[in-house]
């Protein structure tokens, strides 16, 4: 299989592409839902386009809790079919879609009351072991066991001794959320689909009642496309009802959104070995490691305000301090907090009053004629959404269409990785580059790691660490450009890496010489360096005033002072 590029080059001739025939199926948000129904469909012989206003994963799909999981606490709401779909995809992407990029996570779970607690929490923790292995893709995974009090602590010593009387231990799985969903829209490209992101849907084309294509406007360079489909497949998440209405329906369901906020620290703040779940008083709370940092989240609240960027309050912030203070033994500060992050949940409206009890199943629908509507759903099950998606649409082409093989396309990357990896001393011996650096780049690139090797071969002051975030080489930054679709300082800072929560400056440090390094890829002058650096620190810092805000309104008020790089 050729490898797809996703560069400036890629992007002209995407948007010629599918302006200049008709697709048999378009599809709308690359998130990672849309992403996954653009390489269902193309994996299926179907030419496809995918089009997304921003970057690739830039709502929810880069702002979640960064877990591939069952969802253990279904099972106390006994949504059984929920967490057996869930560990089935689990145990696939861990063993064959994505063996490079998802990676087994433990977590202990402190037990507060003896004997009865211990029997009825093991028992749920054992019941989600063994869906696991019956579901035929268990394997890796280690089985849950149950700890002493004393066993607890030395595992996890950062937790107070009067917090538990005892704990299990459990484990799921965790990626990186936006560039799994890069990788996706790459495999995608690599099978035939055209993509195209900063393409912006502003209207449909309709023949009588039925949809027949979309008006997409090119963001950067404001040439409007009408591209032709036979269907078109609504995969926009949050913005699921804005899409509606461009075609002035209002569909068969609503998304309601309701926001997650997360807090990132860093490692040496929270001693343990393994992470933390914790009850709250109205779902769960996770400490999740991440690298050299912790991942603590999230929160489960109602949110009507902007969508493209929703805002962390102050008080949302000491609502999860608070709660994962109430078990540690040293507490978290503000001080200790490096990044901040909130995304939006798509939940289906009208199942319940509160968001944490809203389901998280997925709809599909098929409104009207060449229109197919997917949302709901969790990060865990996408192929499964992708999947019933593209089937609606195939109900709507005029021929035989082949079934869905995803099941069986491992990502891009996924090929070769597990040889790379036994192959990585010998690796860093022939670039020069420490074994630690090549474990980093095949865990994040997989075998495409080679690419970005191939670029400290030709330049090796890319083999360097960025100066004010050395857990990235200055290679990623151009890669980011040349091959993954990136287009501007802020795609590279928040989701090609993740410096901007992983530092305390938020990766304004970084921004002159990543955006200088962006620079040749892109074509930009020093006038366009000097504004995506600016854009990037105002956006920063709208991001810190609106987390001193008190409330919602106050914090969004003020995240919306820093507008975006492109308007949209």
């Amino acid at each position: 299989m050729k490898t797809a590029i996703l560069g400036p080059a890629q992007r002209a001739e995407a948007f010629a592409r599918m302006a200049e025939r008709e697709l048999d199926v378009l599809v709308v948000g690359s998130g990672v839902v849309g992403a996954g129904t653009a390489l269902d469909a193309a994996t299926r012989g179907l030419c496809t386009g995918l089009v997304e206003a921003r970057d690739w994963a830039s709502g929810t799909s880069s702002r979640s809790s960064k877990l591939i999981h069952g969802g253990l606490r279904y099972l106390e709401m006994l949504d059984f079919a929920l967490v057996r779909e869930a560990l089935k995809e689990r145990g696939l992407l861990l063993q064959r879609l994505a063996p490079h990029l998802v990676k087994p996570v433990p977590f202990l779970y402190p037990l507060q009351h003896k004997g009865w607690e211990r029997w009825y929490a093991g028992s749920g923790v054992a019941l989600y072991d063994g869906m696991s292995v019956s579901s035929g893709h268990g394997r890796g995974l280690p089985l849950h066991r149950h700890l002493s009090h004393k066993r607890a602590l030395q595992v996890a010593p950062c937790l107070k001794k009067d917090a538990l009387v005892g704990a299990l231990q459990y484990y799921d799985a965790q990626m990186d959320d936006a560039r799994y969903v890069a990788t996706l829209v790459r495999t995608a490209a690599a099978y035939g689909a055209h993509v195209a992101n900063r393409a912006r849907v502003v209207g449909f084309l309709r023949e009588g009642e039925r949809v027949v294509g979309a008006r997409v406007e090119d963001v950067e360079g404001g040439t409007e496309y009408e591209i032709r489909a036979q269907q078109i497949v609504n995969a926009t998440g949050v913005w699921t009802d804005d899409t509606q209405a461009l075609i002035g329906e209002r569909g068969q369901f609503h998304v309601r959104a309701s926001k997650g906020i997360h807090l990132v620290v860093p490692k040496d703040r929270i001693h343990s070995t393994t992470g933390l779940i914790l009850r709250t008083e109205k779902s769960v709370l996770f400490v999740i490691p991440w690298g050299r940092h912790w991942i603590i989240g999230t929160t489960d609240t109602d949110w009507d305000l902007d969508k493209a960027h929703p805002a962390a309050s102050s008080a949302d912030i000491d609502y999860l301090l608070g709660h994962v203070n109430e078990v540690l033994a040293t507490p978290l500060t503000r001080d200790d907090v490096e990044g901040v992050y909130a995304g939006l949940r798509p939940l289906l409206a009208g199942e319940s009053d509160a968001t944490s009890k809203l389901s998280r199943e997925h709809t599909v629908a098929h409104p009207v004629p060449g229109l197919v509507v997917v949302a709901g759903g969790k990060y865990t099950t996408y192929r499964v959404m992708a999947k019933d998606a593209v089937d609606e649409a195939v109900h709507g082409l005029d021929r035989r269409v082949a079934e869905c093989v995803t099941e069986d396309v491992p990502l891009v990357g996924a090929e070769g990785y597990k040889a790379l990896w036994n192959a990585r001393a010998r690796i860093a011996a022939r670039t020069g580059l420490h074994v630690a650096r090549i474990e980093h780049l095949l865990n994040r690139y997989g075998s495409l790691a080679e690419e970005l090797l191939e670029l400290v071969v030709a330049d090796p002051s890319l083999g360097e660490p960025l100066a004010a975030a050395d857990d990235y080489l200055r290679a990623e930054a151009v890669y980011a450009c040349t091959h993954e679709g990136a287009r501007h300082l802020d795609d590279v800072l928040t989701r090609r890496t993740r410096i901007s929560i992983e530092t305390f400056d938020r990766g304004t440090r970084s921004a002159r010489e990543v955006a200088e390094l962006m620079a040749p890829a892109l074509g930009w002058d020093d006038a366009q360096i000097e504004k995506e650096i600016t854009h990037y620190q105002k956006r920063v810092e709208a991001e810190r005033e609106s987390q001193r805000q008190p409330d919602d309104l106050t914090a969004d008020a003020a995240r919306l002072g820093a507008p975006d790089i492109v308007p949209l």
